[in-house]
């Protein structure tokens, strides 16, 4: 446990933090595999109307420092192209 005033404060900021940022990934990750289901499922126009919101959710989490640049356009890249193999 902290003792200083400030190692307390810290505590409490990253508590916060820990919940948006939980939230952020919890939403990237439930989006992606919405688009997954649909691909597995054959249902190509469906899954090309939830690809920009998975996009969103993506970006998000990398800009709050989530994941990193590469790992966002590796999952993009890869819904992407799931996408494209359903014909």
């Amino acid at each position: 446990m902290p003792i200083t005033v400030s190692a307390k404060k810290t505590l409490r900021s990253s508590e916060r933090k820990r919940v948006f940022n939980l939230r952020r990934k919890r939403e990237m990750a439930e989006t992606v595999k919405a688009v997954k289901d649909l691909v597995l499922e054959k249902k190509q126009s469906e899954a090309n109307k939830l690809l920009p919101k998975a996009y969103k959710a993506i970006d998000k989490a990398l800009k709050s420092g989530i994941i990193k640049k590469n790992t966002a356009a590796r999952k993009k890249s890869r819904l992407n192209a799931l996408i494209k193999k359903i014909k």
